[in-house]
């Protein structure tokens, strides 16, 4: 699937490639890619993953947006709470969550979202 946007094209799995590949240039921590496709209409993927501060968050958040920005492709919609402790950049058919890792662990999408496919980070990085 070609996702367009202000003239410029990417397949999904090069969204989803630039993406995981920023978080871990950032030092995001244990990124997960989860297909969500045939559970929900929220994206065809989550990408779900961790700073240690509400700082690294927002700096995951911003270069995670600039880098897709660069290659035409900003998120449709962003979302987040007053204290920067969980953040979604989505991307349509790619849907980011960024947490403090607190919340992270207090939310618990991987387990809300079990029955989704994993998704190697090998196969994308």
């Amino acid at each position: 699937m070609n996702l367009k946007q202000g003239g410029n094209s990417l397949t999904q799995q090069e969204l989803l490639k630039v993406i995981v590949q920023t978080l871990d240039k950032k030092k995001a921590e244990d990124i997960q890619v989860i297909r969500v496709r045939d559970l929900t209409i929220l994206g065809d993927y989550f990408v779900i993953a961790n700073g240690t501060n509400t700082t690294q968050v927002r700096a995951l958040v911003d270069e995670v947006e600039y880098e897709t920005k660069q290659l035409g492709h900003a998120p449709t919609r962003i979302e987040k709470d007053t204290a920067n402790n969980w953040i979604i950049l989505d991307y349509s058919d790619v849907v980011v969550h960024i947490f403090y890792k607190e919340t992270r662990e207090f939310y618990n999408l991987e387990r809300l979202w079990a029955d989704g496919e994993q998704v190697s980070l090998k196969d994308i990085l």
